[in-house]
């Protein structure tokens, strides 16, 4: 199992995409040997199994309104002239933004923000507008069609540590899925912890957190009902704040986004400290101030339902230069506490 991490060290420092990121990295600067190693005791673990974290991507799915139709079409199979071979291809349709749907993780450069708040009616200049680590927009996307030339999907290492499954549908909610508009507070996450297999190791520099609301009990697909995306539980600013200061790389939940979306016929409150005049707070803080990725519609039920708390985590996003989301096909290794 060394030699696999060496291996793996060694593969990684002689990478043509090895350049310095760390200005354009957050909390995955943390990432090495030590995050890795962690992984070894739990993929040799006999009783550890594999678990696929998320969904299958298919037109019929659950889809982000702010990501564009997305309708793949599988293209007649082909052949070139006096050759043998035959080929299959697909491809998707015009304006869909294949990085925001289905099982992903944002970059950094996914979100900026502004010194007030825009009009809706005139132009949007962002070219003074803050980003991760100091840099501006005419730094990060000097023209609309500018592809991120800062904090692009590109800059962000593969992900391989440990992840702590936090099942605040178990511990904090009594075994009832979160509603629509909650928020996982501070004291959900400590209730959790402290009545799980992870009270005496709690989270730890470097950890991706999961977080289970048992809001995914309306993914659906085919996506009738088109609940799921239309409103969800999130966590509050302060819990952002608080696991920034556990510095983790990475914080994902079942839910489409990490942020609160109440249903408007049941407004929630917002809990105090929030920062005014944002959507989506949470995404504010932890892209661009604690350089923590958000991960978004994380498959956990069988983790949850096979109480796997403490796992090996595998997050590879797409190398696309100039992206702010990737899709990604995360899996977790390790065994149950049942």
């Amino acid at each position: 199992m060394k030699i696999f991490f060496l291996t793996c060290f060694l593969i990684f420092s002689i990478s043509p995409y090895a350049e310095d990121l760390s200005t354009q990295r957050g909390m995955s600067n943390i990432l090495g040997l030590e995050t890795w190693s962690r992984c070894s005791n739990l993929i040799s673990n006999p009783d550890s199994r594999s678990y696929e974290l998320s969904y299958l991507r298919t037109q019929s799915m659950p889809l982000s309104p702010f990501a564009g139709e997305y309708k793949p079409k599988f293209l007649p199979a082909s052949s070139m002239p006096n050759t043998v071979q035959i080929f299959t291809m697909d491809v998707l349709n015009e304006n869909v933004n294949d990085g925001n749907q289905g099982t992903q993780m944002d970059a950094l450069g996914h979100f900026g923000h502004l010194d007030s708040p825009w009009d809706g009616k005139s132009e949007l200049d962002i070219s003074n507008a803050k980003f991760y680590g100091g840099f501006t927009g005419k730094e990060v996307k000097p023209s609309h069609d500018s592809p991120l030339l800062k904090l692009g999907m590109e800059t962000v290492p593969p992900i391989i540590t440990s992840a702590v499954l936090i099942d605040v549908k178990k511990y904090a909610y009594d075994g009832k899925s979160m509603l629509a508009g909650e928020y996982v507070t501070i004291e959900d996450i400590e209730k959790s912890i402290k009545s799980s297999s992870l009270k005496s190791r709690g989270i730890i520099e470097g950890d991706v957190v999961l977080i289970y609301t048992g809001w995914s009990d309306n993914y659906q697909d085919p996506d009738e009902s088109k609940l799921y995306y239309s409103m969800a539980p999130g966590i509050s600013y302060k819990l952002a704040e608080f696991l920034a200061s556990k510095k983790v790389v990475a914080v994902g939940l079942d839910t489409p986004f990490v942020d609160a979306v109440a249903d408007p016929n049941n407004p929630m409150p917002v809990p105090e400290g929030t920062p005014s005049n944002m959507v989506f707070p949470v995404h504010h803080y932890f892209l661009t101030q604690a350089g923590i990725h958000t991960l978004e519609n994380f498959n956990l039920k069988k983790i949850s339902d096979d109480a796997v708390e403490l796992s090996c985590v595998m997050i590879l996003p797409l190398m696309v230069k100039g992206s702010s989301a990737s899709s990604i096909r995360p899996v977790a290794i390790g065994p149950s506490i049942l």
